[in-house]
């Protein structure tokens, strides 16, 4: 009986000094824990080595519409043009990197954008709350309107109220469309994935009008002498180009290049040649 209760007593002495052991350890990696997870988590105390990525590779890759002709657009060879695309070169060429222009679905740019498919959003973006919400703006570079546009020869639109009962066109995903949906009493909402669709549309009178970027309505009035013609604003809005929230070093560093660009004329120029006149803004947009 002795010997039993001896042998008990130091079971229990043996388990009591090893639940004791671990209780410490137990202890001491919940001290250690907290201040691993806060120095990760901490977004502060992380670096932004966006710039220093791209420098390193030597590329930054830009997600574009390539349909959207001034801006970006094919030409008869199948080359990449436009007043985008001139001015990221331009600013490509100052930072001493190379671009890689990625064409994608603009219903889901900037979702691609912020999932890493590309880098920037450089392709006549309109600045918008909703949009500054989800990504970075530079400061606007452009400013302009989305309007309607319609047949060179259609004379029974005129005003928003002429509209109703029309069949009206634009570009999915676009703030086209968002300015579109305010049309009241307008028959259909046609919505394209590419604004060339929606201009060929109206051309062949599948739709009676389009709403649309006002330099794109005006390139195609341009290109095309009496076909189309640009009727009234609808919104008024700011174009910019978009970054991840987190790549401020990269958006600073495109910034400065494009406040250089605008000081010493360069994007006059490059607006000279695409519109006929220096449209080109440098400006700080605030959303409240």
């Amino acid at each position: 009986m002795k010997v039993f209760f001896k042998k008990t007593i130091a079971v229990i002495l043996i388990l009591f000094f090893i639940l004791t052991l671990s209780a410490c350890s137990s202890k001491s990696n919940n001290m250690v824990q907290p201040s691993n997870n806060s120095n990760k988590g901490d977004a502060s105390g992380e670096t932004d080595d966006s710039w220093e990525r791209i420098k390193k590779t030597g590329k930054i890759t830009i997600g574009i519409d390539d349909a959207f002709p001034p801006l970006e657009f094919r030409d008869e060879k199948n080359n990449l043009v436009g007043y985008d695309i001139d001015l990221a070169a331009e600013a490509a060429k100052r930072l001493g990197i190379q671009v890689e222009w990625i064409p994608t679905d603009w219903n889901g740019v900037i979702l691609a954008l912020n999932s890493g498919k590309f880098d920037i959003i450089w392709s006549g973006m309109s600045m918008t709350k909703e949009r500054a919400q989800q990504v970075d703006f530079s400061p606007a570079y452009l400013n302009e309107s989305q309007v309607i546009v319609v047949r060179g020869d259609e004379e029974s639109i005129k005003t928003k109220d002429d509209l109703k009962g029309k069949v009206v066109g634009t570009q999915l995903g676009s703030t086209s469309e968002e300015a579109a949906k305010t049309l009241e009493g307008i028959k259909e909402l046609k919505k394209y994935s590419k604004f060339t669709e929606a201009f060929l549309d109206l051309a062949n009178k599948r739709v009676d009008a389009i709403v649309v970027d006002e330099l794109v309505g005006r390139y195609y009035m341009t290109k095309r002498p009496g076909q189309f013609k640009v009727l009234f604003p609808l919104v008024k809005e700011p174009v910019g180009i978009a970054f991840r929230k987190q790549d401020k070093a990269l958006r600073e560093a495109i910034t400065k290049v494009l406040k250089e660009m605008k000081e010493d004329g360069t994007m006059a120029k490059i607006s000279q040649k695409w519109f006929g006149e220096d449209i080109s803004v440098f400006e700080e947009i605030k959303f409240e």
